[in-house]
């Protein structure tokens, strides 16, 4: 059926007066969109194990529902994509691609180019020449065999070809090293730095090459003047030009007006500058380039990491990223008719294509880096990663497609060719490199071992903090600050984590940070997290007898704690702090703030895998309401041990002595004693597979000598006591009711901090909680009583679990009471000889 374009209606009169919504151009649009959404959402969903990049299932998605597969069906593609629908399916992506490649100038920091030395450049400048001249190479191969490429101007053909072959994906770059956790490797960031420079040249190149084919292949390209190219070039480099002398620092004015001291960022700045990227895509379209450099050429001309780009990605990003931009890769691959690859010779033409590809990528890249002393398997990675093809490829692809440079099955040889080179970048990566992570020589530290016979060092205490953000920040320095001895080197790695989401502001926090991934500790960098927070750090390193350095770690949720214990393990600390997933606010017990339930799952794996002991702190607003106690205060900060026994409790013990020692802290320690008679009522705690970890508590399935841990934690008490008689408070508190008991001592006003133990190993009176319904079972039983809300606990709470390899393997257990006990041993003993056993009360 054909269709007069001016006589489309936007929106019909519905069904039921006869309409049929597909024939009008707004309820078409909505039903493509979701149809493009859902596939490629599914594919992404799909191809998620395999680790591939979204752009991936975006472009497979687009072929499927173009002519390669579901279009096959006529009447599909009569109905669904109609030919009178595509500049508006297109239209509405250019929108959205606008937008997108503003975003990604503003990620794109020219400094770290101008930063990224002779050896990025090198390897950057290999990267593009060869590809470059292996795809001039490919033309004259493509002119001579495929129909109809002959009738196409010569020089653009060969610009085109060279540029789809040299191209690597920034973007796209920078989201597999992320996820291969590369980017702190000298691998990572010497790859990140030249595909930024990599970036730059692309857009350059891709520059000429439009000015190049203008449109004059649709009238004979060689008839037109020369002249008129030039003209081109020489307007896209004033229009540079004045963005940078001109545009860029009126952004910065802009910039500094909507700063974090102005209170407010201004929504009228906001759509100026939202109107600026459409106004410079239409310059650029009107000197004769696409309308997207203008935008990219404008994202550079923002000032990075400040609030106001902050603010600009929170407005359009999801919208663009989300909904638009899929539309733009759906687009390509409607247009990609992989049926026009017919016949040995297409299938041959596109093994060429692919192996020149990467071999001109991988060959130049791998020789100047052994050029520059890179060890061989680092080279032959960094050809790999930067063979990378994405977003710019396909732009490259789809003008010359527009300007009739690329015909239907070069257009398909050469998105194939990218879909394949973006496809094995993650697996062959994962196969050829694997960077030490230091499992050969892996230590397990903790504050003290009681059963050894002295402790390896006690010159220095090693503490990585983490931190979800500044709100943190408070609580942590108050917590190592009270650990601080007066006989120990204090060093001190501070964490910030991040999330790693499929947002490309990720990919921009990645950029500020630069050195993360595995995280590289470095000196005080300026950045969002750090202007906040490194004045504080600074100030509290000035102490004394502190070092401090900060470090960003940068990564999906669900492998966090592989970058925290990685570092833990690299640095040798022996104690880190975790900040709880929720953080009270305010004087009441019901103001709370909760990060995420996705960090929960963080704290619960670092605690499984932990290389050291582990403390995770319940922050009531400890460190706010006094001052952070320094070497001469008086005392600042009240903290209060609760001693039930077992190796947890004797690690906050030691950490209990540790803080005896500061002057401003005054350290009063309970210790929990059952009362007469109970204590001989054994209770035995069996596996129990059928409750749930998240709600019920879970113990250690080691087996311990008993008599051994009652004399360790009696040693362990008795040591304290002779030790810090006089300076610390020591009490023992006989009860029946232990829940009541330990909410007494949070309730109160008296102490700032409750250090308890986990609890894997329960005394007597902890067992007795084994079959409580628990809300934070990771802290244990006494941590749960203590970090559960609407109780009136008043006390900041820190849960401090001993690191020891033995004790890793846990399960949720139940409770068998005394009578039960001889029934249910004579069973572990016949069918298992005591596995079964989880943990007699010590």
């Amino acid at each position: 059926m054909a269709f007069n374009i001016t006589a489309i209606k936007t929106s019909s009169n519905g069904a039921w007066q006869g309409d049929n919504p597909l024939d009008f151009a707004f309820p078409l649009l909505i039903l493509q969109t979701v149809l493009i959404l859902v596939v490629s959402r599914f594919l992404a969903f799909l191809l998620k194990p395999l680790r591939q990049p979204k752009v991936i299932a975006e472009i497979v998605g687009g072929i499927l529902l173009g002519p390669s597969a579901f279009g096959r069906n006529k009447e599909y593609m009569h109905r669904i994509f109609p030919k009178w629908s595509t500049p508006i399916l297109e239209s509405v992506a250019s929108i959205g691609l606008l937008f997108f490649l503003f975003l990604v100038g503003l990620e794109l920091d020219l400094n770290s180019i101008q930063r990224c030395g002779k050896r990025a450049f090198g390897i950057a400048f290999a990267g593009i020449s060869l590809p470059f001249i292996c795809g001039i190479g490919v033309a004259f191969v493509l002119r001579s065999t495929i129909d109809g490429l002959d009738q196409v101007g010569f020089g653009q053909f060969l610009v085109f070809m060279g540029v789809a072959l040299s191209i690597t994906a920034f973007p796209v770059l920078a989201r597999i090293l992320a996820e291969l956790k590369l980017l702190t490797t000298q691998v990572g960031e010497t790859a990140m730095a030249a595909a930024a420079f990599n970036d730059v040249a692309a857009w350059i190149l891709l520059a000429l090459a439009v000015a190049l084919a203008g449109d004059g292949a649709e009238s004979g390209g060689e008839k037109k003047s020369p002249v008129i190219a030039v003209w081109v070039l020489l307007s896209g480099i004033a229009f540079v030009v004045f963005m940078m002398v001109v545009i860029r620092p009126a952004m910065k004015w802009v910039a500094r007006r909507c700063s974090a001291e102005h209170d407010m960022v201004d929504e009228a700045y906001i759509c100026l500058t939202l109107a600026g990227v459409m106004v410079s895509g239409f310059v650029t379209d009107l000197i004769g380039i696409h309308s997207i450099f203008g935008a990219f050429v404008f994202g550079l001309t923002i000032p990075k990491g400040g609030e106001f780009a902050e603010r600009l990605i929170e407005r359009i990003e999801d919208f663009v990223s989300g909904l638009l931009l899929p539309l733009y890769f759906a687009s390509s691959g409607l247009k990609t008719d992989v049926a026009t690859i017919r016949g040995p010779r297409s299938w041959g033409l596109l093994v060429l294509v692919i192996t020149t590809a990467c071999a001109g990528k991988i060959i130049g890249t791998f020789a100047v880096a052994m050029m520059f002393m890179i060890p061989a398997r680092e080279s032959i990675t960094l050809g790999v990663l930067m063979n990378t093809k994405g977003l710019v490829e396909l732009i490259v692809l789809n003008i010359g497609k527009e300007k009739k440079v690329l015909n239907d099955e070069t257009f398909a040889i050469l998105v194939l060719m990218a879909l394949f080179t973006t496809f094995i970048t993650t697996p062959t990566v994962m196969a050829i490199y694997k960077p030490a992570r230091g499992g050969s020589s892996r230590t397990h530290r903790k504050l003290r071992d009681f059963s050894a016979t002295s402790s390896s060092s006690t010159d220095e205490l090693r503490v990585l903090a983490c931190a979800h953000g500044p709100g943190n920040v408070s609580s942590l320095i108050s917590l190592v600050e009270a650990t601080r001895s007066t006989k120990k080197q204090l060093k001190l790695f501070i964490m910030h984590l991040v999330e790693l989401t499929e947002r490309s502001s990720s990919i921009i926090k990645v950029q500020r940070a630069r050195k993360n991934g595995f995280p590289f500790i470095n000196g005080f960098r300026r950045g969002e997290w750090h202007d906040r927070v490194a004045g504080a750090f600074q100030a509290y390193s000035q102490l004394g007898r502190v070092s401090v350095r900060p470090t960003t770690a940068i990564s999906p949720l669900s492998t966090m704690h592989e970058d925290i214990c990685h570092v833990a393990e690299d640095k040798r600390v022996a104690l880190m702090i975790l900040p709880f997933h929720k953080q009270w606010r305010g004087e009441d017990d019901e103001s709370i703030e909760n990060v995420g339930h996705g960090w929960r799952g963080v704290n619960q794996r670092v605690l499984k895998h932990a290389p050291c002991s582990v403390g995770v702190l319940v922050d009531r607003g400890f460190g706010n309401g006094s001052q952070t106690p320094g070497p001469t205060a008086t005392v600042a900060q009240r903290i209060c041990i609760l001693f039930f026994g077992g190796p947890d409790d004797r690690e906050a013990l030691e950490l209990g002595g540790m803080m005896a020692e500061h002057p401003a802290v005054k350290v009063t320690v309970v210790r929990f004693v059952a009362k007469d008679g109970l204590e001989l009522d054994g209770v035995m705690l069996r596996p129990s597979p059928t409750r749930c970890s998240e709600n019920n508590y879970s113990f250690s399935t080691a087996k311990m000598n008993r008599e051994n841990e009652k004399e360790l934690d009696d040693t362990a008490v008795a040591e304290f006591r002779s030790r810090w008689d006089g300076v610390a408070e020591y009490s023992e508190k006989k009860t029946s009711n232990i829940v009541e008991a330990v909410l007494t001592v949070g309730r109160s006003s008296d102490c700032d901090l409750v250090v308890v133990g986990r609890g894997r190993f329960p005394s007597n009176m902890v067992a007795e909680l084994a079959d409580r319904q628990a809300e934070h079972a990771e802290l244990g039983p006494v941590g749960d009583i203590l970090a559960t809300s609407g109780q009136g606990v008043l006390s900041s709470v820190l849960v401090v679990q001993q690191h020891d390899m033995a004790h890793a393997d846990e399960a949720p257990a139940a409770k068998i009471v005394h009578t039960d006990y001889d029934k249910y041993r004579a069973d572990v003993d016949h069918h298992s000889s005591g596995a079964g056993e989880i943990s007699k009360a010590v």
